[in-house]
């Protein structure tokens, strides 16, 4: 089909009658969800929803079918069921119903208003599925020999799961860094959806980083998961159309590389690599800088509803003034939106008189003095201002860095063990210990990439070493703090003073 050819097919949807284009081929599409064949004038007059519910005369209605058949739409052939008489034998009288280019074009234009539609989400239930796909696939991987078919199934159900994940987390994303549509909403409106994005956000953010890991150990569990692919591309290969063996050769190789790029791309969000860190890692932290981005946007409508002024707003709305008035009105409302007239209204001394009406190009120069440029106004006679004694605050500030100083170095010292120990082991933390442990936890949690390995990373001031090493099978531990308790798996801890060469 050629490119003209193909934009005829669309050529409803912008013409005169695109309404009545449209309404046709709406009854065509749900006849087609219903398996009816053929459609008449008749059945099409009664059902379509017309615009304004004014149906059209028979003759107008048979212009429009004709001119989708045109354009390739529609499909008709003679309707010869009702012919009873050589009168009606002589009257064209047709069935219609959609050609192969026209179903094409309305699944396409019903999935494109469904993408409209759709409302991403960040979808916490997906990253249970996924889960639960990894462990089905883990023990078909652990059956001899494989089940080529419960692996292809399990593969389709984890693939659909991803796809979706992936998709709903990149639009909700998109969506939200695009636009946060807050301006038209009163501030009680506001505040509600703050609050709950935020909540939602936190949500998924906690729920991202306990599953992550556990997705992270079920996929390292199932490498090398070559055995598994070549199953489910081996069963696909077998439905394949005939041909000679080469071709089916090659449908084998095509559906075995669909499924490494698939399998990779799930290992990439979940798994870092040398190139950079996981999707999930990167999903985490666009998350997570949201919501500044959001508390930004409730700050400026704030700033819009308190009444302070919008430059860009005043000068579109000045820019229209200049469209619709003259020439005359035009230098007046120069001078009363910017204050410039000509150079003598600054009433400075000069050498020579020079009238008022002289314009700015044709005056002689005026020496200004810098303080006039700089703050608007002429230095004032006496002696300069007297010094502000700031001794107060200078000493407040050194009093608050060093509590913080103090604070710190108490935290570090609860936490900096000689030996190693149980997470379990810590004990009560208090607030700043607290602090300055989850600091440390989550630099080593950012730079996992197998939860089976330990991890040694340095505090973000290069103070502070941590190694954080997983015990098998461990048990759940709870630290007790001033702010409430923290829970996870226990593993073995070490935290020292950094050395530096």
């Amino acid at each position: 089909m050629t490119h003209r050819q193909t934009a005829s097919l669309f050529q409803h949807v912008s013409a005169e009658r695109a309404d009545a284009y449209r309404a046709i081929l709406d009854v065509f599409a749900a006849a087609k969800r219903r398996f009816r064949l053929h459609l008449r004038a008749d059945d099409i007059r009664s059902e379509a929803a017309w615009p304004g519910g004014q149906k059209p005369e028979p003759e107008e209605l048979d212009r429009l079918l004709a001119q989708l058949v045109e354009w390739g739409n529609l499909a008709r052939q003679a309707d010869m069921a009702r012919k009873t008489t050589i009168a009606d034998y002589y009257r064209a009288e047709f069935l219609y119903q959609l050609s192969r280019e026209g179903e094409a074009v309305e699944t396409g234009l019903a999935a494109y208003a469904q993408a409209l539609q759709r409302r991403a989400a960040l979808q916490t239930v997906a990253l249970q599925d996924i889960q639960t796909q990894l462990a089905a696939l883990a023990r078909l991987a652990a059956e001899t020999p494989l089940d080529g078919a419960r692996v292809h199934q399990s593969l389709r159900e984890l693939v659909h799961v991803f796809e979706g994940l992936a998709s709903n987390a990149e639009d909700f994303m998109t969506g939200l860094a695009r636009t946060l549509e807050l301006q038209a909403a009163d501030a009680t409106t506001v505040m509600a959806y703050k609050d709950r994005l935020i909540d939602y956000l936190q949500r998924f953010i906690g729920d991202l980083v306990t599953a992550s890991a556990r997705i992270a150990e079920a996929l390292l569990a199932l490498e090398p998961a070559d055995a598994l692919l070549a199953a489910a591309a081996a069963r696909e290969a077998r439905d394949a159309a005939p041909g000679d063996d080469a071709a089916a050769a090659d449908a084998g190789e095509q559906a075995l590389a669909a499924w490494h790029e698939r399998w990779r791309g799930l290992r990439d969000w979940f798994l870092a690599s040398s190139t950079g860190p996981s999707q999930a890692q990167l999903l985490r932290a666009q998350a997570r800088s949201a919501i500044p981005r959001l508390l930004g946007a409730i700050a400026r409508v704030n700033e819009r509803r308190s009444g302070r002024s919008d430059r860009a707003a005043d000068y579109r709305e000045l820019a229209r003034w200049f469209a619709a008035a003259d020439e005359a009105d035009c230098h007046r409302l120069w001078r009363a939106a910017f204050g410039l007239a000509p150079a003598r209204h600054l009433a400075l001394s000069t050498e020579a008189e020079v009238a008022a009406a002289t314009p700015w190009a044709e005056a002689p120069e005026i020496r200004i003095e810098p303080t006039l440029r700089e703050r608007g106004r002429l230095p004032s006679s006496g002696g300069p201002p007297r010094l502000t004694d700031r001794s107060a605050q200078k000493r407040w500030l050194a009093d608050q860095l060093a509590d913080e100083s103090a604070q710190l170095a108490a935290a570090r010292k609860q936490l900096i063990t000689q030996d190693i120990r149980r997470l379990s082991e810590l004990g009560r933390l208090d607030r700043h210990a607290f602090s300055l442990f989850l600091d440390l936890l989550g630099e080593a949690l950012a730079a996992m990439q197998d939860p089976a390995q330990p991890i040694e990373r340095a505090s973000r001031d290069g103070g502070l070493q941590l190694t954080f090493t997983p015990i098998p099978d461990a048990p759940l531990v709870v630290l007790e703090t001033e702010d409430g308790t923290f829970a996870g798996r226990d593993h073995w801890i070490h935290i020292r003073e950094a050395v530096h060469d």
